[in-house]
């Protein structure tokens, strides 16, 4: 689903059909992000297609964190070596030590990965496009957010959805660490927020209203 010049949404419809969130960005980027469940991938695979959206047009692969419902299918990118892996080195961190352990208690068998470029905090090039990226723990240890500043463009993960925040309850979770990671990306100039579960969030005011609304109405039972 188009949402704007180079944007591509593949939002959670049905829990037949997908578990996350997945967004293609395109133009100088070709990153797909966050493409959930490997046994679900077939079907997000014909939704990129119906946008004229090949397997040879995704050259970088974003992760967010690395929660089995965003990240299991890192395991079909493996044997492509024109694939970039992208995650941040806190939430490898995570994943290697404490992370592994999701993919059983959710009856899944722990994918083979790999990371090729471990993201930070600051500007970040991804393909030939420059990105502001910040480590937003709270849901997870490592969780990324991803500013697209020619766009206003804000991937959030499951740190902030529209008018409701990711689980803080996890292991790795931390609830005033999440309250810190979305004061601090609330502060960013965005037009479309997109969350790793939920509706996308679309215009400038409809962001900080809902930013304003997470504070005021869900921050207290965090």
């Amino acid at each position: 689903m188009k949402i704007t010049d180079d944007l591509f949404a593949y939002p959670w419809m049905d829990a037949a059909e997908n578990n996350c969130n997945s967004y293609y960005l395109g133009g100088d980027a070709k990153m797909l992000i966050d493409p959930g469940l490997t046994s679900f991938f077939p079907i997000l695979q014909k939704k990129l297609a119906k946008d004229g959206i090949e397997m040879k047009d995704i050259e970088n692969v974003f992760f967010t964190h690395s929660h089995p419902d965003h990240f299991e299918a890192v395991e079909i990118f493996l044997d492509m070596d024109n694939v970039n892996i992208v995650m941040s080195k806190e939430e490898t961190d995570f994943m290697d030590e404490v992370g592994i352990a999701f993919y059983p208690a959710f009856g899944l068998k722990t994918p083979e990965y790999r990371i090729d470029q471990f993201v930070g905090d600051g500007t970040v090039k991804i393909g030939g496009v420059a990105f502001e990226a910040f480590v937003s723990p709270g849901h997870s240890p490592g969780s990324l957010c991803l500013l697209w500043p020619e766009k206003k463009v804000l991937v959030s993960g499951d740190v902030i959805f529209n008018m409701n925040v990711g689980r803080s309850d996890f292991p790795g979770g931390d609830s005033a660490l999440l309250k810190k990671s979305i004061e601090k990306i609330s502060k960013l100039d965005v037009d479309y927020l997109l969350p790793g579960h939920m509706d996308i969030v679309v215009g400038k005011n409809e962001v900080a209203q809902n930013f304003e609304m997470v504070k005021k109405s869900v921050f207290p039972y965090l």
